[in-house]
């Protein structure tokens, strides 16, 4: 039986970037709808099947944050966000509003199905609520038994340590900020104590990298946050 095309809908408001999108995108056999502003891809969202969202932030009739917002009261379907803005203070606003990813434009069109491919990809795992272990490398961790093996042997991991790798594991493959790390490990009058989130990562990265001034397990996303990798085909997403 023949695969159902994913279904991918593009809220721009440009149309040569909303035109070029479609057409990389129906290229690839995806099933794409277009909306050129936040009230039509609502109304598209709440009519249609969508597998996934791509959605600018800089919208004519409201902005892309607040879109985003309003989708996640009902849908968990990944969302990507593009984004022309430079400051990174308005990324991690998107993100905690509950996109998956982000492309700052200008991007290219790998940069862009690699990106789809891992937020699908995601889409389609049960994520940690099905999955009490997770492997990347020489590295397994099994949250049920709280035990974390590297090359076969045991690491020890701190109380907060574990808390701070399951967050990042709940929502694994996503750039999870740092402000969110911080609320969902040290509470929300810690969200702007940034400086405890650097030193608990740091020494995860002694604890689980072969290399931990080169990380493939738990990467910077700078400004922004950290993302955690299971598969070493989402390496390419490291950025």
């Amino acid at each position: 039986m023949p695969q159902r095309p994913v279904h991918i809908l593009v809220v721009e408001d440009e149309e040569p970037i909303r035109r070029f999108l479609v057409t990389t995108l129906e290229a690839e056999g995806h099933e794409v709808h277009e909306a050129a502003n936040a009230h039509e891809g609502e109304t598209l969202a709440g009519n249609r099947r969508i597998d996934l969202f791509l959605i600018d932030l800089g919208l004519p009739d409201l902005d892309g944050v607040d879109l985003i917002r309003r989708l996640r009261t009902w849908t968990r379907r990944p969302i990507i966000v593009l984004s022309a803005r430079a400051q990174e203070t308005q990324k991690v606003e998107a993100l905690d509003a509950g996109a998956d990813d982000y492309l700052s434009k200008p991007f290219g069109v790998a940069e862009l199905h690699a990106r789809l491919r891992v937020a699908l990809r995601h889409a389609a795992q049960t994520g940690l609520a099905g999955e009490s272990t997770l492997r990347r490398g020489d590295v397994e961790i099994d949250f049920d038994a709280k035990r974390v093996l590297r090359a076969g042997e045991a690491v020890h991991l701190t109380a907060t340590e574990w808390r701070l790798l399951g967050a990042l594991a709940k929502q694994v493959g996503r750039v999870v900020t740092s402000r969110q790390l911080l609320r969902d490990v040290w509470g929300p009058g810690h969200a702007e104590q940034g400086h405890y989130l650097r030193i608990y990562v740091r020494q995860l990265r002694q604890k689980l990298e072969a290399s931990p001034a080169r990380p493939v397990f738990l990467l910077t996303e700078t400004g922004l946050g950290y993302r955690l990798l299971v598969d070493a085909n989402e390496r390419v997403m490291a950025g």
